[in-house]
């Protein structure tokens, strides 16, 4: 059963603020330097870092049919034995 608008809910005024908090970040949000940073670091560094690793790593494995203890390279390196 659902508490809904029951007398028998209680509502917890630190929660309270905080979702009035949530609801009205956009008001009060300014630029610092500090959040520039962080969204220059989150907005271009990170989905640069993960095209460079996605394109360094492009046809490197091959994972289809294979068994156990074979090599997922592409090519693998010769053995010397």
């Amino acid at each position: 059963m659902a508490a809904g608008n029951s007398p028998m809910l209680r509502t917890d005024p630190a929660i309270e603020r905080w979702v009035s908090m949530r609801e009205n970040v956009y008001q009060h949000f300014r630029f610092t330097p500090v959040k520039t940073r962080q969204v220059v670091g989150l907005m271009v560094i990170v989905p640069a870092f993960c095209g460079l690793l996605a394109y360094a790593t492009d046809n490197k494995f091959d994972w289809a049919g294979k068994k156990k203890n074979d090599s997922l390279l592409r090519t693998p390196a010769s053995s010397q034995d």
